[in-house]
């Protein structure tokens, strides 16, 4: 069964390595489940209705994306994109989580509409093969440097923006011992990758987890929720969960009641949306981020497995984006932001995933997530830090696919690089380099090589930063 669904030999793969692939990435964005419910709630959403919102979306996106692409991505509400949704259109401009969630779903719908027309494929095929690669790499930097803040080993600087840990006897007992056993469970996982054991990933996962339990039970870590420290042992108390589905029906009765809506944007139900610039500006602000977000995780992550052809163009990408974006607007209807595909989706590429069977895994593993929560969320930061500080490094081998000679290439592809944990988004790092690269490119002997679309998308990310 699995192998007509999946056709693993032809993936070189089997069911083993596609399930321990799955739970791999699966345990590295769990994170997700207790994140996306905070965020969201302090716009006034039932954090219970998140979560539960938050785990169906995935589980619909990524098994669409196993269904219509075959591929080993898995998709759940994207971090920064709910940032805005909560604190940028909410809280500072004063709408409603209802009208926010109304301008993701006709994202999602525009979005689908330029799949089917392939004007997603398009962008993706116009991008050039130095700057895919340089995407990868990007990528790999951007999600070491989100470990590394996870599990404390870097942190703000007043004079310095950022710095090491200071390890001391303030917090030698919070987020300094979580640095520590972040960096040892790294060590344990490249130790295991080293000797080619299979499920290293995982298994430095769950050692770091184990270490940090022992920690506490030695009182060596400290529960300390205002320092976003809490216990590392699951709490299977299931008091809320008749209050949780409650909030979940909420949020999807109330997506196009007026009634719900602030005296700001009240006036603006149904199709009347669309005649308001807020409405448009926000909905393409979602959009913008999404497409590239997106393209750039499908870039970086499919470079890495191999799965690009010798044009640079990957096979099945229409149901991959299909999937995309059939997920936000379910999932806008479900009660969450924007769903996209996840960029720790690398950790189980890593461990050898290479066909859909790996995102149905993940995928039933969010929905198993509505009951078993607890044991879930109780996954520490700094316990999956370790996996993609390591997926960062191998993110990163793709660096030498770009010709450092041809200097109208390596330029934009180092900008692209850099711009992704420095800007702090794998979008911002796209625009960056698309900007650099058609320019440096028009203005060489070899300008004829740059295409209409690249043009095109230069304009648009210029005037997207002089608008927005």
């Amino acid at each position: 069964m699995f192998e007509k669904w999946f056709h693993l030999k032809e993936h070189k793969t089997d069911v083993k390595t596609e399930i321990l692939a799955g739970v791999t990435t699966f345990l590295a964005m769990a994170y997700i489940l207790a994140v996306n419910p905070n965020i969201l709630s302090a716009c006034g959403m039932d954090r219970g209705g998140v979560l539960i919102a938050t785990a169906l979306a995935s589980f619909v996106g990524t098994v669409l994306m196993a269904m219509l692409a075959n591929y080993p991505f898995v998709l759940a509400p994207g971090m920064g994109l709910n940032a805005y949704f909560a604190f940028t259109v909410c809280l500072t401009m004063g709408y409603s989580w209802q009208f926010a969630l109304a301008a993701v779903y006709v994202e999602g719908v525009l979005f689908l509409l330029l799949s089917l027309l392939n004007i997603r494929e398009a962008i993706f095929n116009a991008i050039p093969l130095a700057l895919k690669s340089a995407v990868g790499v990007g990528i790999g930097l951007f999600i070491a440097f989100i470990a590394l803040q996870n599990a404390h080993i870097i942190v703000d600087s007043p004079a310095t923006l950022i710095t090491i840990q200071g390890f001391n006897v303030n917090n030698i007992h919070t987020h300094g011992v979580c640095a520590i056993l972040t960096m040892i469970g790294t060590l344990i996982t490249a130790a295991l990758m080293q000797r080619n054991v299979r499920g290293s990933i995982l298994i430095g996962i769950l050692a770091t987890w184990i270490l940090g339990m022992i920690a506490q039970a030695t009182k060596l870590y400290q529960v300390n929720p205002e320092l976003g420290c809490f216990s590392l042992y699951p709490n299977f108390s299931f008091d809320t969960f008749a209050e949780t589905f409650k909030g979940f029906r909420s949020v999807c009765g109330a997506l196009f009641k007026s009634s719900s809506w602030t005296q700001k944007d009240s006036a603006l139900t149904g199709f009347s949306l669309l005649g308001s610039m807020n409405f448009f500006t926000i909905m393409f602000a979602f959009l913008f981020v999404d497409l590239f977000d997106t393209l750039g995780t499908l870039i970086g992550v499919a470079t890495k497995a191999d799965m690009l052809d010798e044009k640079g163009r990957l096979p099945k990408i229409k149901g991959a984006l299909l999937a995309d974006s059939i997920a936000t607007a379910v999932g806008a209807i479900f009660g969450t932001s924007t769903t996209t595909t996840f960029v720790e989706s690398a950790t189980g590429v890593a461990e050898g995933g290479r066909t859909g069977l790996t995102a149905w895994t993940a995928a039933i593993l969010f929905l198993l997530a509505i009951c078993l929560s607890p044991l879930f969320l109780a996954i520490p930061a700094f316990a999956t830090a370790p996996a993609l500080i390591v997926v960062g490094f191998y993110m990163m081998t793709t660096i030498v696919r770009i010709d450092f000679n041809n200097l109208y290439d390596a330029i934009p592809a180092y900008i692209t690089i850099i711009a992704m944990p420095f800007a702090y988004s794998i979008s911002d790092g796209i625009s960056f380099g698309v900007i650099s690269w058609t320019i440096l490119n028009l203005f060489s002997k070899n300008r004829s090589k740059v295409s209409w679309l690249m043009i095109v998308l230069t304009i648009l990310f210029i005037l997207k930063y002089a608008l927005l």
